[in-house]
């Protein structure tokens, strides 16, 4: 089935303006942040500032100066269309929308119909992207941005601030803990610019304030920094018990041990050092705490996922109050189009429409051959299924405008799991789970296995409970391999945002090992280049910063 939908209809994040043009010298401007006045010489500005000025007045400032810390990804901006950086579309420049789709359209697990030339689409789903694509653009002034808040927030709670403002010593220890909160969501951040550009600009809140950019830092320094910087903050932050409503969607120890395990994990491609041995006690620190494995694995992706006890760190959407095109509010919308499973289908997922965009290639739905009782991906009829092709043609013949081809995924509902409607049929309550303990079970089983140490017992203990959970036959400790790992691991995590970095670790993102239909753009895929396992730094970035060096290749 072929659907072409206008521009306007499928990018509903600008209804009725025209798409604003992409972000220029994004982390320059951000810098301003840090400076009385911004600069001057560039286009592309934060809408707002922190400062003692402006901001911390009074007692509940700290608060709110960190919770923009954490808004900023699962918001725009201030308002519902408009963004936080000028330049960049509010919808797909914001934060977690542009992650999910730099992690997930060059992969084997998504692809997105829209010929949407100012988001850098197609070049996404087929691997050709250049260094003026807009949704690595805004990736990249989003991190600035973020990494550039966090580091005035930490400026202006030093001991000595906060004395000068006479802030009371009561108060003090809960301004401590959102200085932590603060370094762990700079460090994530950084987790983001390591592994997707490898080198950019490094800013702390020893920064020098305004005055020329920041030096580019290497891709080891930012590991060794958001290494040492989680080390140090984890015992000032609470365990993490998901029973305590007031640590979701916060930073906690558990977090922390999740993003721990993400850099040693992966610290073979950033740094060339395996640390498979601190990944295994990372992941293994994570399970031995209060989370559990939820006994329902839908129930993780529905609209009261916040009562999980599965999720370690979570970004919240609520369909009154954080109301943005990006988020969740993207994922869920645009892999739905009415003309294909029927109005049910929509109101199932607890949404009014569909926006036509994101499927699945075959390649991944292969994944699930042979398992039938598999709900994580189990192709059946109704809008009950997750991974489906009913409606449609299993394969990709062509990119753009035409939903109607690869299959359907119904992972993300915006319905509870009572099958009560979320808040709203447009923005949705779905929260996004970015670390859960499946997640844990698996990184230990990978690190074990790559010499880790740890149990070999263990690690097929852990892998058979979700498979158990999913209703997927167990393996025997023979079955248990690195590569097996890599294929359950898409069956368990698909569209988390975890698919790109997965590939890249086992060497089969780039070149010609795995192959997909349109990778490297062609139907049948094609080998492409190895230096597209880091993105561009963006052309305006380097055009207004000419000390910066571009990646490899580009």
């Amino acid at each position: 089935m072929t659907r072409t939908v206008s521009p306007t209809t499928r990018r509903p994040e600008c209804p009725g303006r025209p798409g604003r043009r992409p972000a220029r010298a994004t982390a320059l401007a951000a810098l301003a942040l840090l400076a009385a006045a911004g600069c001057t010489d560039v286009t592309t500005e934060p809408r707002s500032a922190i400062s003692s000025a402006n901001v911390f007045n009074d007692a509940t400032a700290y608060r709110s100066a960190v919770a923009k810390l954490y808004g900023t990804l699962a918001l725009s901006g201030p308002g519902d269309t408009d963004g936080d950086i000028q330049g960049i579309d509010p919808g797909f420049g914001q934060y977690l929308r542009a992650y999910w789709n730099l992690q997930e359209l060059p992969t084997d697990e998504a692809t997105l119909a829209w010929n949407d030339q100012s988001a850098g689409v197609q070049d996404l789903n087929s691997q050709t992207w250049t260094p003026a694509n807009g949704t690595i653009t805004a990736m990249y002034a989003r991190i600035a941005l973020q990494t550039v808040l966090a580091a005035n927030f930490l400026r202006e709670t030093t001991d000595e601030r906060l004395t000068a403002r006479g802030v009371p010593q009561a108060e003090r220890a809960e301004i401590a803990r959102y200085r932590a909160e603060a370094r762990f969501l700079r460090a994530l951040s950084y987790w983001h610019a390591i592994d997707l550009f490898g080198s950019v600009p490094f800013v702390t809140e020893e920064s020098p304030i305004g005055g020329s950019a920041p030096p580019q830092a290497s891709r080891q320094r930012l590991y060794e920094y958001a290494v040492a910087e989680l080390t140090a903050i984890r015992d000032q932050l609470p365990a993490g018990n998901p029973a305590d409503a007031t640590q979701y969607g916060r930073a906690t120890q558990g977090a922390v041990d999740m993003l721990l395990a993400k850099l040693y994990l992966n610290a073979p491609v950033y740094t060339g050092t395996a640390r498979h041995a601190e990944a295994l006690q990372a992941a293994q620190r994570v399970i031995q705490g209060s989370y559990r494995l939820d006994d329902r694995y839908l129930d993780l992706f529905l609209a009261d996922n916040h009562t999980s006890p599965e999720i370690v760190f979570a970004i919240p959407q609520d369909g009154a109050r954080t109301r943005t095109f990006g988020g969740m509010t993207f994922i869920i919308h645009a892999a739905f189009g009415p003309d294909v499973g029927g109005v049910e289908a929509g109101r199932d997922l607890g949404i009014n429409g569909g926006w036509y965009g994101i499927r699945a290639r075959r390649n991944f739905a292969d994944l699930f051959t042979g398992l039938t009782g598999d709900v994580r991906g189990s192709i059946r009829t109704g809008p009950q299924a997750i991974v489906f092709a009913t409606g449609q043609t299993p394969d990709l013949t062509t990119q753009v405008d035409n939903f109607g081809q690869g299959f359907r995924i119904n992972k993300f509902r915006n319905v509870t799991s009572t099958g009560a409607p979320g808040k709203d049929n447009n923005f949705v309550d779905t929260d996004f789970p970015v670390f859960r303990l499946a997640d844990a079970y698996l990184m230990y089983a990978e690190a074990a296995l790559r010499g880790g140490g740890g149990s070999p017992a263990t690690a097929l203990q852990y892998v058979n409970a979700l498979r158990t959970r999913a209703g997927a036959p167990t393996i025997t400790q023979s079955e248990l391999t690195v590569d097996f790992l890599l294929d359950e691991r898409a069956r368990e995590l698909f569209w988390e945002a975890h698919r790109r970095t997965d590939l890249i670790r086992y060497g089969r993102f780039t070149g010609g090992t795995k192959l997909w239909q349109f990778k490297g753009g062609v139907q049948g895929g094609r080998a492409t280049e190895a230096f597209r396992n880091l993105y561009p730094i963006p052309a305006a970035e380097l055009a207004a910063g000419p000390g910066l060096v571009q990646n490899t290749g580009y």
